[in-house]
């Protein structure tokens, strides 16, 4: 088994997950077998109860497991499924650890750090490499080095490298260049602090990732080279990118996947980047140009949506279509109105909780439904368009989530049957991949092309059975349902160019060369509505 680690330095926010992506993305296209593990040195035992602008968006797995948005950058470049085991917290790792020393399974001994907490983080380790059958298992572990909550990661790391020895495991730092204005020059003392506190705790670097604005010179290379005790052809540079796909290429170029190859003796096919390229190319070439707003109330951490955002990507290279993102905070359209949308093609309201914001987003579905703009609601976005609807065609003025408004008199969404008796948030939520069968008689259907789908969801409210005959005969045709036909997952307006809703997230399965189908036809229908 060869594993490949990636720690930070300087500050966090480099793009770890990108260039753990990027090096996983260059081996499998070698015909490697790659996998990828995220380790989040936080308390908590997953991201299921972190708020977005904590750290962005929280990532839903198809086996139900709430993880770190990392996981969402390897699945993207894989394409892949992970599992909930591959996002590894100190959450987890102590959780595990104290219920053995309760069991008494450490029969009498003290229970440490060293070697009982780093046994586990190892023990974990292993398990996925070797259940996912893979050649090489890439891990990357979050934060900087010199964070307190990073040290067992780091020492369980510094122990694989003992037991697995130096030709099966590799560790690339990414590391920040800076360059200041008033000089022009970039700047490698930081990183060589950042590796010098790398190999006081007994780890070398054998690849070094520069992050910076510009190329790396000659010159910062052979600086670091020479301070950092790496081979000048291990500096690799990560220049500032039009996409984060390109980043694989980038590395590519300078040779990094046969340096790893050899230096883990690996052996592989000729790499083909035919697809990939053509990916880039159709979004670095468009043909068309539409805009889609965004409505949400965390818009200001775009990582917030960074699912979305990755699924209109690769839907405008699938259209060649330059897709202008605009992001608009739904408490603005509730103080200013709705001005902000009309330049829109579309309109997408991603998913979220709480009442903060619901009004506006109320009144941005009003907008798309009336002007008979492109639409598509998401998971709250779904059930928020229900209640616009039922407020203002079904005429029920109090129609409301009892989630935002308890007592309303027309819960048109409510509490699913099974969370009434939930006290616990974490993990309790209707979670993960479901079956969901599709009226053939719909244009779900034709989105689609099946009649069943298998779409990851993230909810603990749902549309409100009683009301479902009614919103039907006006015109809310609900095209998707659960297996037992009484939890509704898409519905279509008739009579519209595009208005649709999802209780199901689709951005989390969308791949670069498989776009999301719901996102693909909200932009096909933008196309039209602006040529229209």
């Amino acid at each position: 088994m060869k594993y490949i680690i990636v720690t930070g330095g300087v500050i966090s926010g480099l793009g770890k997950g990108i260039t753990t992506s990027s090096i996983a993305k260059i081996l499998k296209t070698r015909g490697l077998n790659v996998t990828a593990i995220k380790i989040d040195p936080y308390l908590n035992y997953d991201a299921g109860t972190m708020n977005p602008y904590q750290h962005g968006e929280v990532f839903v797995l198809d086996d139900g497991g709430e993880v770190d948005l990392d996981l969402g950058n390897y699945e993207r470049f894989l394409d892949i499924n992970l599992k909930f085991e591959h996002n590894i917290t100190t959450g987890k790792v102590y959780k595990t650890v104290i219920e053995r020393e309760r069991r008494g399974e450490y029969l009498g001994k003290t229970v440490q750090i060293i070697p009982h907490i780093t046994e586990e983080i190892k023990r974990r380790i292993k398990k996925i490499a070797v259940e996912s059958n893979a050649d090489v298992t890439v891990i990357e572990i979050g934060g900087t080095v010199g964070d307190i909550e990073s040290m067992p990661f780091l020492e369980a790391a510094r122990q694989l490298w003992i037991e697995e020895g130096a030709r099966n495991v590799l560790f690339v730092h990414t590391t920040l260049i800076p360059m200041l204005d008033v000089v022009g020059e970039q700047k490698t003392k930081p990183t060589q602090h950042s590796v010098k506190e790398l190999r006081s705790l007994g780890i070398q670097p054998d690849i070094i990732i520069g992050r910076a604005r510009e190329k790396l010179t000659k010159e910062t290379r052979r600086k670091i080279s020479l301070f950092c005790n790496v081979p000048y052809e291990a500096v690799i540079s990560a220049p500032d990118a039009k996409s984060i796909y390109e980043v694989p290429l980038i590395f590519e170029e300078q040779g990094l996947g046969e340096y790893i190859m050899a230096k883990l003796q690996l052996w592989g096919e000729n790499p083909d980047w035919k697809e990939w390229k053509r990916f880039l190319n159709n979004i670095f070439n468009p043909k068309d140009e539409v805009t889609v707003a965004i409505v949400g109330k965390y818009v200001h951490l775009k990582d917030s949506y960074i699912s979305h955002r990755e699924a209109l990507t690769h839907v405008a290279s699938k259209l060649r279509t330059k897709i202008n993102m605009k992001w608009i905070d739904s408490e603005k359209i509730e103080e200013q109105g709705v001005d902000d949308l009309k330049s829109a093609h579309a309109i997408l309201i991603p998913g979220g909780f709480g009442s903060r914001g619901s009004e506006g987003k109320i009144l941005a579905a009003k907008f798309a439904r009336e002007n008979n703009i492109p639409f598509l609601g998401v998971c709250f976005g779904f059930q928020l368009a229900v209640v616009e609807f039922a407020r203002n065609v079904l005429g029920y003025e109090d129609a409301n989530s009892t989630e935002l408004h308890p007592s309303t008199s027309a819960p048109v969404i409510d509490l699913l049957p099974e969370q009434r008796d939930v006290t616990d948030k974490g993990g309790t939520m209707r979670l993960g991949a479901q079956k969901i069968i599709i009226d053939s008689n719909s244009l779900a259907y034709r989105v689609y092309g099946r009649r069943e789908i298998y779409e990851r969801h993230r909810h603990r409210y749902e549309v409100n059975p009683e009301y479902i005959d009614e919103f039907e005969k006006h015109g809310l045709h609900f095209s998707g349902r659960d297996e037992s036909g009484t939890r509704m997952e898409i519905f279509e307006l008739k009579d519209h160019i595009f208005y649709m809703g999802s209780q199901f997230h689709p951005e989390f399965k969308s791949r670069p060369l498989k776009p999301s189908p719901l996102h693909l036809m909200l932009v096909k229908k933008a196309i039209e509505f602006k040529n229209q």
